[in-house]
Formats: C-alpha cells, sequence, structure tokens
C-alpha cells in the first residue's frame, strides 16, 4: 500500500527565531518537522521567498532582481536555456551565485564547528556516530553521547538520505545541467537548517547576530519555496511539487523515507513534469504502466532491470522471458524454500546467471518477497550461487546456513 502522501499532512511551521527565548524542543521533533517541510507540497509563499532572496543579493552586493517563477524545475530549465540565461550571466567567482553559496557556506561553517567536541577523540567518533544511529536523539543525550555526533548521526545524514539524497536525484532528472552555474535545492535544503536549528534551540552555540539572520533567510527559503538559480539580475524560482509520495526506508530508525508510489509517479507538479520512483529507485513511465520482457532485455541499467521485474513478478517474468532452469536446490538456511538457478535472456548481453531465492525476513505486510540475484556464469549450482553471494563455496554456505 502506497504512504500517505505528505500534502496531506498539516503541521506547524518551525521558526528559528530568537532561540534562546524558547523553551527547548525534543532533537526528534525538530527533525521530523524540517522534515515536512522538505517534503512540503503546498504552494510557495512567494512573497517570503523574494523577501529572503533579496537579502541575499543585497548581502552581496547586488540590487533585487527580477523574480521569474516557473511551475517546474523543467520549466526553469527551458526557461533559462531559452532566455540564454546562463551565457549572459558572469558564473565566475565574482558572480552572484557563487558570492551567495560562500557566504551560506561560510556561515554555516562558523555556527556547527561552535559544537562541544572535546570529550571524543577521533578513533571514537565512528563507533559512537554508529551507535547513536541506533538510538533516539534523547537516549543518545541522556547516554552521554556527544551533540555533534547525535547531531550528525541522527538529524543531518537522516533528513539528508530522505531529502537531498532521495527527492533531489529525482528533480534533478527534469533540469539540464548549466555548466557553472549555482542552483538552490531550496526545501531540500533542509538537512542543513535543521542542524544549526538544534543548536540554536538548545543554546550549545553563541551566534553572531548576521550568522543568525542568514540563518534566518535560509529557513525561510526551505519553508517557503522549491528550487531557485539566482543570475545577476533575474532569480527563477520553482513552484514545489503539487504531489509527493513517500514511504520508509527499510531499517530506517530516524523517519528516514523514500520515494515511492506503486501506481503513479512519485514527483508531479502543476505543469506535468513528474517521476516515477520506485522503493527510491527511479525509473522511466514504463516500469510502472507497463512493464514487458522485451523493454526489460532492452534496459542495460540493472536497478531498472530489476525493478521492472518485481513489477511483474519473478515467478510471471520466469515464464514470460521464458528462461531455463539450470539447478534448484532446497535453501538450508529458509525453511521450505527453494534456491533457483536460471539462465538469463539473450537479450541481456551476458553470460551471467540468475538466481531466486525468498527473502528470510517478512516484508511489512508479512509477506517473504522472492528475488533475483545475477551471479556469475562460472556458478554451476543454485547452492554456489547463494555462496558466491556470501564470498563462499556452496558447501560453506549450506554449513553456515544451518548454524544461522
Amino acid at each position: 500500500m502506497s504512504a500517505v502522501p505528505f500534502h496531506s499532512w498539516t503541521h506547524d511551521r518551525v521558526t528559528p527565531s530568537n532561540p534562546s527565548q524558547q523553551a527547548p524542543v525534543g532533537i526528534s521533533a525538530i527533525r521530523d518537522a524540517w522534515l515536512e517541510h522538505g517534503f512540503s507540497t503546498r504552494r510557495s509563499d512567494r512573497s517570503a521567498a523574494e523577501s529572503a532572496v533579496t537579502q541575499l543579493y543585497r548581502r552581496s552586493g547586488r540590487a533585487e532582481p527580477e523574480f521569474v517563477w516557473v511551475p517546474s524545475p523543467r520549466a526553469a530549465s527551458t526557461l533559462i536555456a531559452a532566455e540564454n540565461l546562463a551565457s549572459n550571466t558572469s558564473l565566475t567567482d565574482d558572480g552572484v551565485g557563487h558570492h551567495i553559496a560562500g557566504m551560506i557556506s561560510s556561515s554555516r561553517t562558523r555556527l556547527t564547528t561552535r559544537v562541544p567536541n572535546d570529550r571524543w577523540h577521533r578513533p571514537r567518533i565512528r563507533l559512537a556516530i554508529e551507535a547513536a544511529r541506533l538510538m533516539s536523539p534523547e537516549d543518545a543525550l541522556d547516554a552521554g553521547v556527544d551533540l555533534g555526533v547525535i547531531l550528525r548521526s541522527t538529524v543531518q545524514d537522516p533528513l539528508r538520505t530522505s531529502l537531498f539524497d532521495g527527492v533531489g536525484p529525482a528533480i534533478r532528472t527534469l533540469t539540464t545541467s548549466f555548466s557553472g552555474l549555482v542552483t538552490w535545492y531550496g526545501q531540500q535544503e533542509a538537512h542543513r537548517v535543521a542542524v544549526c536549528d538544534v543548536l540554536l534551540r538548545h543554546s550549545r552555540i553563541r551566534s553572531s547576530p548576521d550568522d543568525l539572520e542568514l540563518h534566518e533567510i535560509q529557513s525561510t527559503l526551505v519553508t517557503s519555496t522549491g528550487w531557485w538559480w539566482a543570475f545577476d539580475d533575474v532569480c527563477v524560482m520553482s513552484e514545489r511539487p503539487s504531489a509527493l509520495h513517500t514511504e520508509p526506508t527499510p531499517g530506517g530508525v530516524h523517519n528516514e523515507r523514500w520515494l515511492h508510489h506503486a501506481d503513479r509517479s512519485a514527483v508531479e507538479f502543476i505543469d506535468g513534469a513528474a517521476v516515477h520512483v520506485l522503493h527510491g529507485t527511479i525509473v522511466p513511465d514504463w516500469v510502472v504502466h507497463d512493464p514487458t520482457p522485451e523493454r526489460i532485455a532492452r534496459e542495460r541499467n540493472i536497478e531498472i532491470r530489476r525493478s521492472a521485474i518485481e513489477r511483474i513478478g519473478w515467478d510471471t517474468y520466469v515464464d514470460m522471458a521464458g528462461l531455463t532452469l539450470i539447478d534448484q536446490s532446497a535453501d538450508p538456511g529458509n525453511d521450505g524454500c527453494t534456491l533457483q538457478l536460471y539462465t538469463t535472456p539473450a537479450a541481456w548481453r551476458t553470460n551471467g546467471k540468475i538466481l531466486l531465492a525468498v527473502n528470510g525476513s517478512r516484508e511489512r505486510d508479512g509477506h517473504r518477497r522472492r528475488y533475483g540475484l545475477q551471479v556469475p556464469g562460472f556458478v554451476p549450482t543454485a547452492l554456489d550461487a547463494a555462496g558466491w553471494t556470501y564470498g563462499i563455496r556452496g558447501a560453506d554456505y549450506a554449513r553456515l546456513a544451518r548454524r544461522t
């Protein structure tokens, strides 16, 4: 079942103003509020967004730009190319885009490097990060884990996974890359803003008025708009998605989510621009709407091919594609389940083979997923293929599986 889209949720706006006068808010609550901002599908607050960008221009010694609003990042790319904006704008370090980027980066560095971290020696930090990833930030604080480690493990990394590394690549498929041009990701920058927000709310750093104002400007942009592009005299602003669908990531501890919709595009804009995503994998629309063995055979991307086959179902695909069974064996580590080794279709242009197995753990709906793994052509049996996935021989895999 598809997760409830975030555009049906409501929440109070998070603002970092006067953090020293506010009662401390739980770190998890702050993180989750910024996550919702990152997934927001509300119409942009154009007045707030333009005011924030204007402040950045003025801090860069520039006049207020002309604002051009477009319905999607795809429309922004089309406009930038059609108007030759990138060619007619200074893309050197003196350009307004690079100046704003440097100003924001320097301010963030000043804020985050002031986090107390004296108790932690470098060899212990990696272990501390791994431990904190398994705890709530509140439990980690109670356990005495350093705040800087907690912020990275439970705020910055989870938000970056969900937004910058999750939604960001999907939206980039709609845009054209212009050499030397700085792009701001708007709401998907929440992972950076959230860290500073926690620090300011918990009064763990002393911020200068200048850095605090820059933080408020960035917060306003995350909470008011989508992507934007700064040129010398013009700023192109994109509306947010009109729909965005997600589901929890497997094993996520800190509310990590990835894009997913099984029956339609996972990201949609009001002008029809859309991106299809299945369990975090960006796919062409045919994978969702009309996967066929012929299209799968022509697909060179392994992840897209896997997603398309799983849409059909591995058992159905084996029959439809006419795969030849080479060997099968009871799975010693999965009671009542079978390992099956098949040839790959000739159109795949590989001498590899396909191992079909059943996942040992159950999905959220209780069933066990049947999945396929591509293995080298030299493995002779299903047990050897299963062992190869662990870097051991088939006979060793059988003994290892029985012990576990």
